[in-house]
């Protein structure tokens, strides 16, 4: 079986241990390598090229989020998932701007943590439980719609079809290659997606694909 292999970035040695036990428990799973800062993380990920960075947000030297910029410039493929203990929606924003693969909390569930892992591996997104009820709430609110009410948007189905593997992950070229179709046409099928929904960013497609229940396939 090959494994998949995770850096893990965090700056607190306990806290640091405790993941890595709970990764290494799994049989597909293990850690190739640790990091206690963010320049470190990125040295790390060049030289080990493991396939996912547990990433911790606040860490000295480079903080999590200048990290992972940095990364996703220099090792676009590689996954990166953010280890928080912030609940905060504004976090998650400036995550998603810089390319995380997924948002976990470290006080949830060794389960969810977990399941981060393999989500993002597989190539999709993976929001923690406990942030997904605000980015819903944002959402409505600021379209002043339900979920009903979006559903009516009256996006064709491969429209629907190019949000949904934008937000579980995909990149443009990956779903041309799917639907056997150019890059400039998936480029269109988002932008007239996005003039109809009235959404501009990475993140409001996220949040539209919670709405939809689309993350739930993850």
């Amino acid at each position: 079986m090959n494994k998949l292999k995770i850096l893990l970035a965090e700056d607190h040695e306990t806290v640091r241990e405790g993941i890595r036990l709970i990764i290494e428990s799994q049989d597909d799973l293990e850690v190739v390598g640790c990091a206690g800062d963010g320049r470190e993380a990125i040295r790390l990920a060049e030289e080990l090229k493991p396939d996912i960075v547990l990433m911790d947000v606040s860490m000295p030297k480079l903080n999590g989020l200048l990290a992972t910029a940095k990364l996703k410039r220099i090792m676009p493929d590689v996954k990166i998932l953010t280890l928080t203990r912030h609940t905060d929606e504004a976090y998650l924003q400036e995550l998603l701007q810089a390319g995380v693969d997924g948002y976990v909390l470290k006080q949830s569930a060794s389960t969810d943590l977990l399941r981060a892992v393999r989500a993002v591996a597989a190539g999709g997104n993976y929001l923690d439980p406990a942030i997904t009820g605000k980015v819903f709430n944002n959402f409505t609110e600021k379209h002043g719609k339900m979920r009903g009410d979006v559903r009516g948007a009256s996006l064709s189905g491969r429209e629907s079809e190019t949000l949904r593997l934008i937000a579980l992950g995909y990149s443009n070229k990956e779903i041309a290659e799917q639907f056997d179709i150019s890059v400039k046409t998936v480029e269109a099928h988002k932008a007239n997606a996005q003039q109809k929904l009235n959404i501009s960013s990475r993140k409001e497609i996220i949040s539209y694909a919670i709405l939809q229940g689309w993350m739930q396939e993850n």
